[in-house]
């Protein structure tokens, strides 16, 4: 049991949470969309990791999104940041104890694919690890370690998704997202072994959360908000600012999209 959870339970009470999310880079502005608010600082919670990147907030908040109960965990802490793959666990494992059956992550990502440019949205189908750091090592979970990621991002939350996505005139792709360590970005020749082994999207986060979803059997699900075409493909150089700053521009339809999936749980 977390002692996470019991610190927001003596606040909130008993009642559990149906979803959970995690929001990535400049997407922290969905929590003003929750309702019956109870919000708290990851200081204030035990084993929850400190971020030091902006655009990460840093808080825990609870309340109702379109009738839904839910957890927000707005801002997460990256592998980049302390080398520890399993940073975001005590967060994650805190949203299986207040009682959430799905993850849904999101991340501010960079294309792939010419055809799918700054402002777009992804459904993540699967992932390719290449950071070579996995969360689980070193858990001394034993046989429990060996997760299935077969089917890691649920194909009914995907395609839930995509049927709100519709109602809503939201155009909603589909792909492969690949981890990188970060935080330095990607290098021309990367992106061009990225997209050879089947990358649409890059990125810094999102897996280590998935694989510990799927450790404490969630359904995930994940968008990728697509800020930028991947190093190499522009002639342009990345930087964090463009990140957020892209995030930002396309937070309404995202906003709609995840508002949307979360009132089909009410």
């Amino acid at each position: 049991m977390s002692a996470a959870a019991d610190i927001v339970r003596a606040r909130i009470g008993a009642e559990g949470v149906r979803l959970g999310f995690v929001l990535g880079s400049g997407l922290g502005a969905l929590s003003e969309a929750i309702t019956e608010e109870a919000r708290f600082d990851y200081c204030e919670l035990p084993d929850f990791p400190a971020s030091g990147v902006s655009g990460h907030a840093g808080a825990l908040v609870i309340g109702r999104l379109q009738g839904a109960r839910v957890a927000l965990l707005a801002g997460r802490a990256h592998y980049y940041e302390s080398a520890d793959a399993s940073a975001m666990r005590a967060p994650i494992e805190t949203l299986k104890a207040l009682g959430a059956e799905a993850l849904v992550l999101s991340n501010a990502a960079g294309s792939t694919r010419e055809a799918m440019g700054p402002g777009a949205l992804m459904a993540l189908s699967d992932h390719i690890n290449l950071s070579g750091a996995n969360p689980l090592i070193g858990l001394g979970g034993g046989d429990a370690c060996f997760v299935n990621m077969v089917d890691a991002y649920d194909p009914d939350l995907r395609a839930r998704l995509h049927e709100i996505a519709s109602t809503r005139d939201i155009l909603l792709g589909e792909g492969v997202y690949a981890w990188f360590s970060g935080p330095s970005f990607e290098t021309p020749a990367e992106i061009r072994m990225a997209r050879m082994l089947g990358a649409d999207a890059v990125g810094m986060s999102t897996v280590p959360e998935a694989i510990l979803g799927r450790y404490f059997g969630l359904r995930v699900a994940a968008v990728s908000v697509i800020t930028n075409f991947a190093a190499g493909m522009t002639g342009r150089p990345l930087s964090h600012e463009e990140t957020k700053t892209e995030a930002i521009k396309s937070e309404a339809r995202f906003r709609a999209l995840i508002a949307g999936f979360a009132g089909s749980f009410a």
